[in-house]
């Protein structure tokens, strides 16, 4: 193929995926320079399944040890890739940057769509943001721990992590207003990066580690720290892991930046959640033999139990701090990713009317290409969320765990939807490069009974006695949420949420492969419908 039959192929895939943006009632704003491989290395850049897992392993080596994390992570895997094809499918079929709600805008029963697009909507923002200020956190202990561990007559304060955390905000704004020509580069490096960090981090551990835990510690004695029963604590334990494998959802909400999207968003979602699978499990593993003392581990002054398996295990402050900051960097731009992502989820939903200050919040800067000013509400969110850690280690705990909780139930809301799509015999083929067929709707009921368990299961307490400090404040954080997008939604919401174009034109639009659009009439109706 010469280069000129190239260029006319990207083009004529460029502009068929403009076409669709276009008659599902959008205008094509944003540039498409994401290509499949960059995405992959965006998406899991926020994945990560195996560093995320480290930021949080204090949670799984208390309750249960070793063989609840490890086992429990086959089967949040399995789980998730059921969860990852049934919004694969989604996404394919209606490439908008808002993902989840915009999803259920189209799929649900017209009487409801809105209302359900609306909440879902609210879910998959306070999901992104909150995941926003937690990855700013993580990213900030383990800079400081290096600090602590280093110079151990330093303590390290709340305050100096929130500090931390501030800085990890303005760079990332920096990066995605003024280098957002990079972001695709940025991105297939972090791949690269991540992967050969992996491999480094697991080979030294292994390699220099003389005092290794026996099979049976890693793979069946339980752990229990938590004062609460066996059982009960292996639920908790499962945290963990659901924790390590989310924001797999982000292709979707890039999709509008990404060449030939409709095929590649899906195909980055599915691969970002089997390379966490794969790297999650190896890492587990070849940590759980490297862990020294549970409690010693759980208590370092670096404030990162990782941190303390490194050193426990090659015996090196340098060659610890080394290991961290391979780790270091990929939080540093999986926070870049997030605010990217938070603020793409953020320009859709005002797009669609669907915040206060709407046609501010959806501009695009004509030059840069990026939504400045989402960008600068999604970064304001996440800073106004790190400061809570100020005030009280509770409140931010609650953050981690409503970051997690408003993904699990954005993800929940079109995937329940897709099921009463089955039953009713409505929307059974919604186009798109990727079709479940038969397999759709077994797939769709095991991922949203997985969604719905993990989503109760976030709410539960993780220490007894259960007190004002100890206590899991996520379902009341939920709660307020769920109450503040109700009432928006009466006051505001149901006279000027739009959403995509409706059900039957949406369904029918996206069905036409290669179809010629009719940019104007869609436009139109999107404006109606707006009004």
């Amino acid at each position: 193929m010469t280069e000129n039959a190239e260029n006319t192929q990207v083009f004529d895939r460029t502009t068929l995926e403009d076409d669709a943006v276009a008659q599902l009632g959008y205008q094509q704003e944003l540039k498409r320079s994401f290509g499949l491989l960059g995405m992959v290395g965006f998406s899991f850049s926020i994945v990560t399944s195996w560093t995320a897992l480290g930021g949080t392993l204090i949670i799984g080596a208390e309750s249960g040890g070793p063989p609840v994390m490890i086992w429990s992570w086959i089967g949040i895997c399995l789980f998730t890739l059921a969860v990852a094809y049934s919004m694969a499918e989604m996404c394919s079929a209606y490439p908008l940057a808002g993902g989840q709600y915009s999803w259920v805008a189209v799929l649900a029963p017209p009487k409801v769509a809105r209302g359900l697009s609306w909440i879902t909507g609210w879910f998959m923002v306070t999901g992104v943001l909150a995941m926003g200020a937690t990855n700013n956190f993580v990213a900030a202990n383990f800079i400081l721990g290096q600090a602590n561990l280093a110079n151990p007559g330093y303590t390290i304060e709340r305050w100096h992590t929130v500090l931390v955390a501030y800085c990890i905000v303005a760079i990332c704004i920096v990066t995605n207003i003024w280098g957002r020509q990079i972001l695709d580069k940025l991105s297939t490096g972090i791949l690269f990066w991540n992967i050969t960090s992996f491999v480094i981090v697991i080979v030294v551990v292994l390699a220099c580690n003389d005092n290794k835990q026996s099979p049976s510690f890693v793979f069946k004695d339980m752990q229990n720290f938590t004062g609460f029963g066996t059982a009960f604590a292996a639920l908790i334990g499962i945290l963990q892991s659901a924790f390590g494998m989310c924001c797999y959802d982000a292709p979707s909400h890039m999709i509008e930046e990404m060449r030939d999207g409709r095929k590649q968003a899906p195909r980055a979602i599915i691969l970002s959640v089997v390379i966490g699978c794969f790297t999650g499990f190896v890492f587990l593993i070849a940590i759980c033999f490297c862990i020294k003392d549970l409690a010693s581990t759980g208590e370092t002054s670096t404030g990162v139990p990782l941190i303390q398996i490194f050193y426990d295990s090659t015996g090196s402050k340098v060659g610890t701090c080394f290991l961290t900051s391979m780790i270091s960097v990929i939080a540093l731009v999986a926070s870049n990713s997030l605010l990217a992502e938070g603020s793409r989820a953020l320009y859709a939903f005002a797009r669609d009317n669907g915040l206060p200050f709407s046609s501010f919040f959806s501009r695009v800067d004509s030059k840069k290409k990026v939504p400045i000013f989402a960008l600068l509400l999604a970064a304001l969110v996440q800073v106004a969320l790190d400061a809570i850690y100020f005030g009280t280690v509770t409140g931010f705990e609650t953050v981690i765990s409503i970051s997690t909780e408003g993904f699990y139930l954005s993800y929940a809301m079109p995937i329940l939807v897709r099921i009463l799509n089955h039953l009713t015999g409505t929307h059974q083929n919604i186009g798109g490069s990727w079709q479940l067929g038969r397999w759709g709707l077994p797939l769709n009921i095991v991922a949203f009974l997985f969604l719905i368990f993990c989503s109760i299961t976030f709410n539960f307490p993780t220490e007894n006695p259960v007190t004002k400090d100890n206590m899991n404040y996520t379902s009341a954080a939920i709660g307020v949420i769920g109450v503040i997008s109700l009432i928006t939604w009466i006051t505001t919401g149901r006279k000027h949420f739009s959403g995509p174009l409706t059900h039957t034109r949406a369904e029918e639009v996206v069905g036409m492969h290669g179809t010629p659009p009719v940019e104007s009439d869609a436009a139109a109706e999107k404006q109606g419908l707006a009004n």
